[in-house]
């Protein structure tokens, strides 16, 4: 079955191929599929750093990504619909019965959705990207923070930092004033409100069971006019996730996320351009590891 849908390397998906689908795109993760006016989305086991898709895989990644982002649609809900139409194979189109094997656990059947060009990301703490930013500035996408912030500080609220979005390529951070030409003032408002709120709530519930939601990003698309949440949500690859025991602001933290894979790369004489290097195998192992105590502590 997987050598006729899939390339699979030691049990990990690297990539489906599902010759009788329309393939809509291959992103750094995702492989999306054209059903009428549905998608298929199959999350696979690969994983980017700085924009550039790994040649590794992570076992079980793609599962656990799909496991969260359902946990958060549902516990979010509240706040804003999303583009989930199930998750259970045998509610899939006839089609993909053949498929079974493969989907399972990780893949979605989706609301078609137009999506905004935007990545919306919300930070709580001033970290990664951010953290060199204001170390030159004072300020993150034009937002401007106190002096005397330290590497990781909690910020006294979230700031919502939008960037450019890229299926291959760099994402570029932009500021409010480039955000509203691109999608209007009116949507730019609503969709800062609404990530600051998904982040707060998301924030909470994480904090009182021991992992610090440092920031995430989220997309959203127009499906019939309205603003529904699309793609993954909250998961270790959209967030940084450090544990709140030792937490201690002034330095990176640990982590639950891809970061230990980016801070392993950083360690090598790489120019974080195609191709990437090889990873150690230790280190794929502890990073499955980590995505799955993410997934044990935010969803038992």
């Amino acid at each position: 079955m997987f050598s006729a849908a899939s390339r699979m390397n030691n049990n990990i998906l690297l990539q489906t191929n599902f010759p009788d689908l329309k393939l809509a795109r291959r992103g750094k993760v995702r492989d999306v599929y054209y059903l009428g006016d549905k998608l298929l989305i199959v999350a696979t086991d690969r994983i980017s750093c700085f924009d550039v898709v790994l040649g590794c895989g992570i076992p079980e990644k793609g599962k656990i990504l799909t496991k969260i982002s359902l946990f958060w649609f549902e516990y979010l809900g509240d706040i804003v619909d999303n583009h989930l139409l199930t998750a259970d194979i045998r509610e899939y189109p006839a089609e993909l019965a053949k498929y079974g094997d493969v989907l399972k656990g990780r893949s979605m059947l989706v609301k078609k959705a137009e999506p905004l060009p935007i990545e919306c990301i919300v930070r709580g703490y001033l970290s990664g990207s951010g953290w060199k930013e204001y170390q030159k500035n004072l300020s993150v996408c034009g937002i401007s923070l106190p002096a005397g912030l330290k590497e990781s500080q909690k910020l006294t609220t979230p700031i919502f930092t939008p960037s450019t979005k890229a299926d291959v390529g760099h994402d570029i951070n932009i500021d409010e004033a480039a955000a509203k030409k691109l999608i209007g003032s009116d949507v730019f408002e609503k969709i800062k409100n609404i990530s600051v709120s998904l982040y707060t709530k998301a924030a909470n519930y994480a904090l009182a069971r021991g992992i610090i939601i440092a920031d995430t990003k989220f997309e959203f698309g127009l499906y019939n006019g309205r603003i529904i949440l699309i793609d993954e949500v909250l998961t270790p690859d959209s967030s940084r996730f450090w544990p709140k025991e030792g937490y201690k602001p002034g330095q990176p933290q640990p982590s639950f996320d891809k970061q230990f894979v980016r801070d392993y790369l950083e360690s090598l004489d790489w120019d974080k351009t195609p191709p990437a290097p090889e990873v150690r195998a230790d280190i794929i192992e502890k990073t499955s590891q980590k995505y799955l105590h993410a997934l044990k502590v935010l969803t038992s």
